[in-house]
């Protein structure tokens, strides 16, 4: 390796340097200060954990985007995380063991062998919060408009919420014979709205008419609210559990409404990301000029199962870095120092740092300027002691 290449990260793996290093600092301290508001309790789990620990049944997906390596000390396979839920959800099952709602909130570093889309980070900084021990509609929009919270903390009010519900796909999949191979390829072709290929899978794969019919409606309905109702008559075939799942994303779009007038719900109900591992709402949020979520999240009901403790589950998750991109509120501290000369007395520079000034102490024989370092006031000393004024 020459001199010229040891600089060089892996494509997809970016650093943040000053004076952004600082400003996610910030963005993560207040969107810390803001789950703490709302009752969530900051949990810090390891970057790294045995790989079953990791996966679960429902979540065997995950473990494509995990970055694996041998415990020298025990011989068993690790990983680096590549989502955060898995393990604050052996937190709350394992370590925490409490009865009842217990909300817990994080951010840190992830790790994901492929980026999630072309411009995205292989490293994000995922910060969110989750909330387990509820089963009820009313957590979901608890965390739904925390994420909403967050988003407009850092000043993006334009948002789009898209919604769905694991309920419709399950229920109208509930008496079908096809095979698991058969569904997830049902899936795909949903979720790619290949709508000629779809159509030549239902009258290849599906004899029951009835199901046909609903199959060809799913990716029809997509759009305002009024979808809704015409979901209701569309796929009332399929009997009670579908008919839930509907009434319930109606009493969540009322719920995001009250507290969020302005901001516009989309409903998908052929959405089905992660069709194995939701069980109930699922979300995700949408802003101009970004082709991905800039948040997303929804309901795992029996995340904690494989730790001994099955629990219902609600949250939601975004990239710190993603964030910071977006962020067009003034919500971080700008850069002001002080610059102090040569023979400053120590005395006034601990004074001043003790009161939460940045203050950048003059080297001798260095030929940096203080305007280069972010200065735009400096110790003088004049009528016999130091005083801070204008650069």
């Amino acid at each position: 390796m020459t001199v010229a290449d040891r600089w060089l990260l892996p494509d997809g793996i970016d650093e943040v340097l000053p004076p952004d290093a600082m400003r996610v600092e910030e963005l993560r301290r207040l969107l810390l200060d803001l789950y703490h508001s709302w009752g969530y309790d900051l949990v810090i789990p390891p970057h790294i954990e045995y790989l079953d620990s990791l996966l679960t049944e429902s979540n065997r997906d995950l473990e494509l985007q995990m970055f694996k390596v041998t415990d020298q000390l025990t011989g068993r396979m690790m990983a680096l995380r590549a989502d955060t839920t898995p393990s604050v959800a052996r937190i709350d099952a394992h370590k925490l063991g409490k009865e009842g709602p217990v909300r817990l909130c994080y951010c840190g570093s992830v790790f994901h062998t492929r980026p999630c889309s072309l411009a995205a980070s292989r490293s994000p900084i995922q910060v969110g919060a989750e909330l387990y021990g509820h089963a009820g509609i009313a957590s979901d929009l608890e965390v739904i408009n925390l994420m909403l919270a967050t988003l407009a903390l850092v000043g993006l009010d334009d948002v789009c919420v898209g919604i769905g519900h694991a309920g419709i796909w399950k229920g109208v999949l509930a008496n079908s014979d096809l095979s698991k191979a058969d569904q997830e390829e049902l899936h795909l072709l949903m979720q790619r709205k290949a709508l000629p290929e779809l159509h030549d899978f239902i009258q290849q794969k599906v004899s029951d008419l009835t199901l046909a019919s609903m199959l060809q409606m799913l990716p029809t309905l997509c759009g305002g609210i009024e979808v809704l109702q015409q979901a209701k008559a569309s796929l009332a075939p399929a009997g009670e559990q579908v008919l839930n799942a509907l009434t319930q994303l109606e009493e969540i779009a009322s719920g995001i409404q009250q507290v969020n007038p302005k901001v516009t719900l989309y409903f998908d109900l052929s959405e089905q990301r992660g069709f194995d591992y939701h069980t109930g709402v699922l979300f995700a949020a949408y802003t101009a000029g970004q082709g991905q979520a800039v948040a997303q999240g929804g309901r795992y009901d029996g995340v904690g199962a494989c730790y001994g403790r099955s629990r219902p589950a609600t949250g939601f998750s975004t990239d710190l870095k993603v964030l910071l991109s977006l962020l067009t509120a003034n919500v971080t501290q700008g850069e002001k120092s002080i610059w102090a000369p040569v023979g400053v007395d120590r005395v006034v520079v601990d004074e001043l740092r003790q009161r939460g000034e940045r203050v950048i102490c003059a080297l001798p024989g260095a030929q940096t300027s203080p305007a280069s370092l972010g200065c735009d006031r400096q110790l003088v000393h004049t009528d016999g002691q130091w005083q801070v004024l204008p650069l």
